[in-house]
């Protein structure tokens, strides 16, 4: 006989038949809200009938494979409302959204901005109430100005262009995926150190696979000094790479990759807002404020701080446990792996 699970006593209640019915409402009127579950709500019944069975949350998730979190969300629900409560919930908005600007107040605010191309935003706002007896929000004037370009500086205007089109034109990360990597891929960033009143950069490399790291401070981030960063890493490990990634910084363009041209180096960008695109430069640096910087080996002077920090490279390269090595050191992954050589990283060999 098939089952109601009615919320009697913590109890199953079996269907009663058709001409039974009306003897009994209540139970008539919960196999009617039972009738109108979906799939999913009768399964989620089913999960609130086995915790009432057993008293043990943890129980009935394990049995179910669902996380607590998911049966206290739904077990509120039915508190409150009842079998209706575990419905489907609707994923969209009940209304659909008008649009926000009318074609007419496009045409409005473009014919505004033509006569007053020199205003800003809120001064266009309180003419365009003057005119048309209207009240609108600056920011949808603004968004309007942004849409169509109406813009009154043209160098400001040629900025942009330039930058929409560098953008369109950065390799990203996800075309290396479908290439063969031969040799050693280096992930490069920039980690800033703000301590009152002097600030820091330290520009950082690490080898995807292997984790040989290589670090050095300056004073400013520019892209000269993203050059010679990278023809000291280059030095370093003999040219033994093709390819690099950066994020999307100022620092890793203009000289930087006058650079990469020079030695024949495929530069590649993260993607923007995308950190998982860059896993090993993230935990290199956490490791670095962590083991180093932390250590109270911080100071602001890159001439005498460059020297400790390139000691700390030599322990982190040459004797460093890596978990994800398999507990080796990254040179000796790399001897072992590869068979690949890194010149010795002294401070004679970094500071000049």
């Amino acid at each position: 006989m098939m089952e109601f699970p009615g919320r009697f006593v913590g109890k199953f209640v079996p269907f009663p038949r058709q001409e039974e019915r009306r003897k009994v409402p209540g139970i008539v009127y919960r196999i009617e809200e039972y009738e109108k579950l979906s799939k999913a709500g009768k399964q989620r019944l089913e999960w609130i009938r086995k915790y009432e069975k057993w008293g043990n949350v943890s129980k009935v998730c394990r049995y179910y494979g669902i996380s607590r979190k998911t049966f206290y969300k739904w077990y509120r629900w039915y508190e409150l409302f009842g079998m209706r409560g575990l419905g489907d919930k609707r994923a969209g908005p009940r209304r659909k959204r008008q649009p926000e600007i009318t074609q007419q107040q496009e045409l409005r605010i473009k014919q505004l901005r033509k006569e007053y191309i020199r205003y800003g935003k809120e001064k266009l706002a309180v003419l365009y109430e003057r005119r048309y007896g209207e009240k609108i929000s600056s920011w949808k004037i603004y968004r309007v100005i942004k849409k169509y370009n109406l813009y009154w500086e043209p160098v400001k205007n040629e900025k942009m262009r330039k930058r929409r089109k560098l953008s369109e034109t950065k390799k990203r990360i996800t075309e290396l995926e479908k290439k063969e990597i031969d040799g050693l891929f280096f992930q490069i960033d920039t980690k800033v150190i703000w301590c009152y009143p002097a600030k820091r950069y330290i520009f950082s490399a690490v080898e995807k696979d292997t984790k040989i790291a290589f670090s050095r401070m300056y004073k400013n981030n520019s892209s000269y000094n993203a050059r010679d960063f990278l023809l000291r890493l280059y030095c370093l490990v003999n040219g033994n790479f093709k390819y690099l990634q950066t994020d999307n910084g100022s620092e890793f363009l203009k000289y930087f990759e006058d650079a990469c041209r020079s030695l024949n180096l495929e530069h590649y960008f993260s993607r923007v807002r995308t950190p998982e695109d860059n896993p090993a430069i993230e935990r290199y640096n956490r490791t670095l404020e962590e083991e180093f910087l932390q250590m109270g080996n911080y100071i602001d002077n890159p001439d005498v701080f460059n020297p400790l920090l390139t000691e700390w490279l030599i322990e982190y390269n040459f004797n460093r446990p890596h978990q994800s090595l398999g507990y080796l050191s990254p040179m000796e992954f790399l001897s072992q792996k590869q068979g690949g050589k890194v010149l010795p990283i002294y401070p004679t060999c970094t500071e000049n």
